[in-house]
């Protein structure tokens, strides 16, 4: 499959920049084709314009700005989001990515009642959401109830793109771990992207 990685990560040599690489590695050795995306080494600007904005609910979305962008992600099959989980939720810079790429006209179109948007993402197959947070999983899964998780297989993928295949990878209490207990970790991302086809 044509894959797009999305790093959203401001230091090279972090935690998440090692996940990344693993995520790259073993797409790479499954054959797949390998776009990457790294928002912050690519200076992407997370902010949406004003003519974004204005033109939201335009027969054309303002895409000028982003069409780069826009046009990995409409050739990709497959997409691995690669981002640390900050206040539980995202990374701005990967926020903006959704709010400004996963356009109107692009991953959606609107209802002409303003009602139930319908999808466009037809083409992504399956999608991995590979994170990392310094809380422990209970305060994730049972205090919070994994709210990046739902918003990204509710409310991205399960309306612009219902068909794609979602996983989510989390690494929990990740500032206090060592080299050694990462590692099962992105042994844990190579075998699930091993299963993809």
């Amino acid at each position: 499959m044509k894959c797009l990685v999305v790093i959203a990560h401001p230091i090279t040599d972090s935690l998440c920049y090692t996940m990344a690489q693993s995520v790259i590695a073993a797409l790479t050795a499954s054959g797949h084709e390998v776009m990457v995306e790294d928002l912050y080494l690519s200076a992407f600007s997370p902010a949406l314009t004003a003519s974004e904005r204005q033109s939201y609910y335009s027969p054309t979305f303002d895409s000028v700005a982003v069409q780069d962008q826009i046009d990995r992600l409409l050739s990709a099959e497959a997409l691995a989001l690669v981002f640390p989980t900050w206040w539980f939720s995202f990374p701005a810079m990967l926020k903006g990515w959704f709010d400004r790429v996963w356009a109107p006209g692009i991953a959606y179109d609107h209802a002409t009642d303003l009602g139930p948007i319908r999808p466009r993402l037809h083409k992504l197959r399956r999608t991995l959401a590979v994170t990392s947070l310094g809380s422990p999983w209970w305060v994730d899964r049972l205090v919070l109830r994994q709210p990046v998780k739902r918003v990204l297989k509710t409310a991205l993928l399960g309306t612009c793109a219902p068909n794609c295949r979602f996983e989510m990878l989390s690494l929990y209490k990740a500032e206090s771990l060592t080299q050694s207990q990462v590692q099962p970790f992105c042994s844990r991302i190579e075998r699930t992207i091993s299963k993809w086809y």
